[in-house]
């Protein structure tokens, strides 16, 4: 079996890997740290309990990334001649369904307590034997919870987009957004502390919204990925630009008169095929190597494409318009001729 060429980063997106990386170590630290607080100090709200619920949910895709990268440039084998490039959308997949099933049962749990007017109760903590409103000891975690992770969104977007990786692009999505979760926490803290009891289950049924978002998001981008769809920006704005690229250069060749281009998505790099239509069948095998190497180096996310050469780019491949068909008395003559070799 024919298997596929190995695949290494260039060496700029070999750094934004490596950084990339750094940083994810950086978010798990950091997230265990929040989320040691805020079980210590979450008490009964639904609320903190909510918000720390999300915190371990935000523990996903940096391990996804974490293991999947360790595995998604794996040299093709015999097993799998494609290589192991979709381990990555697997493994987000895997994620997505765990968000969004665990944000639907988080919204069911804050909506059920609102419908039934359960009063939750944010009492005293004691420490060092002074005796304070534990809402007091929630506000500096859930601002401990907020600011890092703006910054940590910030700094993953930019090494996203240079390794076209979604799943680093929607850790760092998620990060930007968690001072909403924060915020929303402590709202529903204020009005328990205020005496709306209402406004911690409100609270938690906003934050489990974002995560249900979060969780739908993720799940069609992954879905559509793994069915083919069309290559997109990484921050899904619009379709990438990297197939008609590859169309143009191909028909700017003399001996090819027109092309066509499809693509898929595997992990980072681009799989497909080109369909040409020639006018200069002179040494085409030499043609067709030389014009496969000037594809993949337009762009190292083009790492697999097969040109294929056919009569019209119009007809099904694999099919002739009838107009390309021998005549009547053409199919006759070739039907004497290949009548006593058939019979054979």
């Amino acid at each position: 079996m024919k298997k596929g060429t190995g695949f290494e980063f260039p060496p700029e997106q070999t750094e934004a890997m490596r950084k990339a990386r750094r940083l994810e170590w950086w978010t798990i630290a950091y997230l265990l740290s929040v989320i040691v607080l805020m079980y210590l100090t979450m008490g009964s709200s639904q609320a903190m309990k909510t918000a720390w619920m999300e915190d371990m949910l935000s523990l996903i895709p940096p391990v996804v990334l974490l293991v999947a990268s360790r595995f998604a440039h794996k040299t093709p084998d015999a097993r799998f001649p494609y290589g192991y490039h979709r381990v990555v959308s697997i493994a987000f997949l895997c994620a997505s369904i765990a968000l969004f099933t665990m944000g639907s049962l988080l919204l069911y749990d804050a909506l059920s307590k609102l419908v039934m007017q359960e009063h939750p109760t944010i009492g005293g903590m004691t420490i060092a034997g002074t005796t304070f409103w534990q809402g007091w000891a929630m506000y500096p975690v859930l601002i401990w919870g907020a600011i890092p992770p703006f910054f940590l969104g910030r700094a993953k977007m930019p090494l996203a987009e240079k390794i076209h990786d979604k799943v680093l692009y929607a850790d760092a999505d998620m990060n930007k957004a968690d001072w909403m979760t924060a915020a929303a926490a402590m709202v529903g803290i204020t009005g328990v502390g205020l005496g709306y009891w209402w406004a911690d289950a409100v609270a938690a049924a906003a934050i489990s919204t974002s995560i249900l978002r979060d969780g739908w998001s993720n799940l069609k981008q992954v879905v559509l990925d793994l069915m083919d769809e069309s290559p997109e920006q990484v921050d899904r704005s619009g379709s990438d630009d990297l197939p008609s690229q590859v169309s143009r250069h191909l028909k700017q060749m003399a001996w090819i008169d027109d092309a066509q281009v499809r693509m898929r998505e595997d992990g980072h790099v681009y799989f497909g095929e080109a369909f040409i239509r020639i006018n200069d069948d002179t040494q085409l095998t030499r043609k067709l190597h030389e014009a496969t190497i000037s594809c993949r180096k337009l762009n190292w996310r083009v790492h697999d494409i097969v040109l294929v050469p056919v009569v019209s780019l119009d007809a099904p491949i694999g099919t002739l318009k009838d107009v390309d068909r021998p005549s009547g008395e053409d199919q006759k003559a070739g039907s004497r001729i290949r009548g006593p070799a058939v019979s054979q």
